[in-house]
């Protein structure tokens, strides 16, 4: 049977979850998250265990026909696999089943493409979707007859294909360049907080990002439980105390198996983080899969960059917590942070003594130079910076310290000329 594919949608549809894996432990619990994000009634599901695969059908022969027969007895429209597809996987499955298949980066790909609000990120969206459904047009055109014959005989449906993968290189290419002069744009927004103190909030989808943003900033950041329900980087100021404040980032999240083409056009909205003086990876201690998504974060920070950044861990949903076991073991292996709970304001002040701390460490050599009548600032300095050099003339004061940038900006106020050695501009 040949269905004709005029939507990538799952929203409202009868699904059936399916999954093939090798460990008993694997379950199905999160791609029916995302298929509840996405919209779609989930009527059952069916796990397969096997060494490896099919690589024609995924499933054995078998379990195909069980599969079929679920579907009939569950009236299911669609198929939601917990795994990425070929294009001929996906068209064997749907001849065999005769239901419409969606595997894992098509679902992911949807949720992002409803969730997408500013306009780069509707492009970073579409060019990963573009990119996903190029090997995939053949497919996509099955409804279209194909008219048999020789030389200029070619049926609709071929003809279509071509006309198609035209568009859509011209189309990918098109946005490639309107991400890359967005990115251009965004970074030196970026770069003009050099010298602020920039935190970047990191973490696994659902692990409570907003909800602590809003807390720690008093914003009124969307905070859904719904996976992604951030795809666009928002910055607030964060007080400190002591009257103290940094720039607070929120980023996308992250999920075991993040597609890569996604992972590629999200790199501009991800450039928040790799700028961030400290990244807050947020854990939700709570989640029976904490350990795995821990690890899953620290994979996606190495493959945009960030591996090597400083990262406080933040163990958030404290308040959810069933098991006193679970935070001792999670520290043992990941490392020391505070524990919160962003919903009940539990462990933020701690939260920002860490955040003060980290940065308090962070001391820059920088140049300060004023008029010999600016005796606050020199007080200033002399009480909170370490003064290396000392210049006087009759018409100004230069000396070189050692001081934590974030004090930069309070010296500036006070009329103090401010130049961090080594770097430029």
């Amino acid at each position: 049977m040949k269905l004709a594919r005029t939507e990538l949608a799952v929203a409202r549809e009868r699904v059936l979850l399916v999954g093939v894996t090798q460990d008993e432990s694997d379950s199905l619990e999160e791609i029916r998250r995302l298929a509840d994000t996405a919209g779609a009634v989930v009527v059952g599901e069916l796990v397969q265990r096997r060494r490896s695969p099919d690589p024609a059908t995924v499933l054995g022969k078998g379990k195909v026909e069980e599969l079929t027969a679920l579907c009939d007895e569950l009236k299911a429209d669609t198929l939601i696999m917990d795994a990425d597809l070929s294009p001929a996987q996906v068209r064997n499955l749907e001849e065999l089943t005769g239901r419409k298949v969606v595997d894992r980066t098509e679902l992911i790909l949807d949720i992002f493409a409803r969730g997408a609000r500013t306009a780069m990120a509707c492009d970073q969206v579409e060019l990963a979707q573009l990119e996903y459904a190029f090997p995939r047009l053949k497919k996509m055109w099955t409804h279209l007859d194909t008219i048999e014959g020789g030389i200029g005989m070619r049926g609709p449906g071929e003809r279509q294909i071509e006309t198609d993968r035209r568009l859509v290189r011209k189309r990918i290419q098109d946005l490639k360049e309107r991400i890359r002069l967005s990115a251009a744009r965004h970074s030196q927004e970026v770069a003009s907080r050099a010298e602020e103190q920039t935190v970047c909030l990191v973490g696994y989808t659902n692990a409570g990002k907003s909800t602590l943003m809003n807390a720690l900033t008093g914003a009124d950041v969307l905070a859904d439980d719904k996976l992604f329900s951030t795809l666009d980087t928002r910055t607030r100021a964060c007080p400190l105390g002591e009257g103290r404040k940094v720039l607070l980032s929120d980023t996308v999240g992250f999920i075991r198996r993040l597609p890569h083409n996604l992972v590629a056009s999200f790199h501009a909205t991800l450039e928040e983080a790799r700028q961030a003086g400290l990244l807050l990876h947020v854990v939700d201690v709570s989640s029976p899969q904490a350990e795995q998504q821990m690890a899953s974060v620290l994979e996606v920070l190495g493959e945009i960059g960030c591996g090597e950044l400083a990262v406080l861990n933040v163990y958030n949903k404290t308040d959810a917590l069933g098991d006193d076991i679970v935070l001792p073991l999670l520290r043992r292996k990941f490392g020391e942070g505070p524990a919160v709970s962003a919903l009940n304001g539990t462990g933020l002040e701690e939260l920002r003594g860490r955040i003060r701390e980290f940065f308090d460490k962070q001391a820059v050599t920088a140049v300060v130079r004023m008029s010999p009548s600016e005796g606050r600032a020199q007080a200033y300095l002399a009480e909170h910076a370490e003064i290396l050099t000392r210049d006087y003339t009759d018409e100004e004061v230069t000396l070189e310290v050692r001081i934590p940038p974030w004090r930069l900006g309070i010296l500036k106020k006070m009329g103090a000329v401010c130049k961090v050695k080594g770097r430029k501009g």
